[in-house]
C-alpha cells in the first residue's frame, strides 16, 4: 500500500477528526496534518509520523501554520513550532 493510500485509510477511520467531510479521497495533505495536528491525540500525531514522515509532517505544517489566515490553533503553532525545530 502507497503512502496516500495509507494517508486515506488514516483519516476514514479517524471521522472525528474532519466529521464535516463526505469523500476522504478528495482531501489534501495538508486538511490532513491540520486536523490531526489541531484534533488528533498524541497517538493519531504518531501514526501520522509513522506514515508520513516527521519531516514531511514539519514542511506541511511550516507551510500553513503562519500564513495569515491559518486554521491552525495557537497553542497548537506554539507546540509544534518547538516540537518539530527539536525533532524534525
Amino acid at each position: 500500500m502507497d503512502k496516500r493510500r495509507k494517508t486515506i485509510e488514516f483519516i476514514k477511520a479517524r471521522p472525528h477528526l474532519i466529521w464535516y467531510v463526505k469523500d476522504y479521497e478528495a482531501l489534501s495533505d495538508e486538511s490532513i496534518v491540520e486536523h490531526t495536528l489541531n484534533y488528533g491525540n498524541w497517538d493519531d500525531v504518531q501514526e501520522l509520523f509513522k506514515i508520513m514522515g516527521i519531516k514531511k509532517v514539519a514542511r506541511i505544517f511550516d507551510s500553513r501554520a503562519y500564513i495569515r489566515r491559518s486554521n491552525y490553533r495557537p497553542e497548537i503553532i506554539n507546540y509544534f513550532k518547538l516540537y518539530f525545530k527539536r525533532y524534525a
